[in-house]
């Protein structure tokens, strides 16, 4: 057993601990252990009843309002095992300040956080909050329900019906972000050439309708991943990454992402894959391994989601990531996630079809993906089976129409064909 997020080890009952039962109430809960060091090796306390009872009077001496929390006996009544629930009463404080697990330290939360925290006790969302811009136009917003619902009248009742406007506080900051101007951040992208230094397109797009938003990054998009062969008589239109994963991505990192901070939605495009940067980690209530399977599925910003279905931008709540997955099934190269406590990262490969390599081919595949041009040289150290199987490999992949060769003798240069 080790220390994690939510497990903490104390070899003895002080303060410190306070901190730790602070975090766990204010986000996901979890167990602090007493009587074991930083190693998990069980060290023992002389007075177990007492220790509770010191444990029991120092938490509601000192946390308030009071946290959800559960004592245990364990290892023959040597150790003790607290169990604190993640609390609906939040913020959580500890001498009037609330803290966060980062890792496995305890930490003070900042000030945006702790007003998120107060948001959250409150069961108050950030898109449910007055928007501080009240002089506010929808005409992308109707020109859209238009075509997708056919809505015949746009008005302030129609407003109230989708969520974006109350009597008492005027717009939300939900209508703001879907308002034709405003004061949101939106999404920046970047098309890199041959490797960073190289930019071959840069366009931002902020403080518009975050519809406006989706619509001008999907047209970037067309640009550099859709084009059309000809085949006889017929035009047939190519993607080089599916543009139904881009859309998902898009929709997934707008609809997810946090509101209250001044960054823009990060989309890097190079040559073989495209990566997506949405400020904002999981929300609190979903684990890494849920959001990943689609198991679950929390909206951290549910009007704006309601929006985004009626429009028909996204299915089912929830089905992003498998509906992404899916659409690379027969894909040589599979899109990743990457999980942060304050982002979530999306990468879209080129999609190649799977053709049935063996496990080597694939290892030597992998290896010309993510380059031009390469010799020998430079492919053999990176693969365990030698210079000589390696040749021998890329002669039948090139026999497959898989490889391209180029060159003679020492100057032959290998590539995907």
């Amino acid at each position: 057993m080790r220390e994690t997020r939510t497990t903490e080890f104390k070899e003895k009952i002080t303060n410190t601990f306070l901190k730790t039962v602070s975090a766990f109430s204010n986000y996901d809960g979890g167990e602090i252990f007493f009587g074991i060091d930083d190693n998990g090796d069980i060290k023992e306390l002389e007075d177990v009843k007492q220790a509770c009872l010191d444990i029991e009077n120092k938490i509601n001496d000192s946390i308030s309002p009071q946290p959800d929390y559960t004592l245990e006996l364990q290892n023959n009544d040597k150790t003790i095992k607290l169990t604190v629930k993640s609390g609906s009463q939040k913020p959580y404080l500890y001498k009037s300040k609330a803290y966060k697990r980062n890792d496995t330290a305890t930490i003070e939360v900042d000030t945006l956080e702790l007003s998120r925290l107060i948001l959250d006790g409150k069961n108050i969302r950030f898109e449910e909050l007055p928007c501080k811009d009240q002089n506010l136009t929808f005409d992308t917003l109707y020109q859209r329900l238009k075509e997708h619902i056919q809505i015949e009248t746009f008005n302030q009742d129609t407003l109230k019906t989708l969520n974006l406007y109350n009597s008492a506080i005027g717009y939300n900051n939900t209508a703001g972000i879907l308002a034709d101007k405003n004061h949101f951040p939106g999404i920046d992208i970047v098309k890199f050439g041959e490797n960073i230094s190289v930019i071959h397109k840069r366009a931002t797009f902020d403080n518009i309708s975050v519809l406006a938003v989706y619509e001008k990054a999907l047209e970037v998009f067309r640009d550099y991943y859709q084009y059309e062969e000809i085949q006889g008589t017929d035009r047939k239109k190519v993607e080089r990454i599916p543009e139904a994963a881009f859309r998902e991505a898009i929709a997934n990192a707008l609809i997810h992402r946090v509101w209250d901070v001044e960054s823009q939605i990060k989309v890097s495009m190079f040559d073989d894959r495209i990566e997506i940067i949405s400020p904002g980690g999981l929300p609190s209530g979903i684990t890494e391994d849920e959001y990943l399977a689609g198991k679950l599925s929390i909206l951290r910003n549910r009007n704006l989601a309601n929006i985004f279905y009626r429009l028909g931008l996204v299915e089912i709540f929830g089905t992003g990531i498998t509906r992404i997955k899916q659409l690379y099934e027969e894909g040589l190269k599979q899109p990743d996630f990457e999980l942060s406590e304050n982002t979530i990262k999306t990468i879209l490969p080129v999609f190649e079809k799977n053709l049935d390599l063996t496990e080597d081919e694939r290892k030597i595949y992998k290896i010309l993906s993510k380059t031009i041009l390469k010799s020998i040289s430079e492919i053999a150290p990176s693969v365990s089976f030698g210079k000589s199987k390696t040749t021998q490999l890329l002669k039948e992949m090139s026999e497959k129409g898989i490889v391209k060769i180029e060159g003679r003798g020492r100057g032959t240069k290998y590539m995907i064909k």
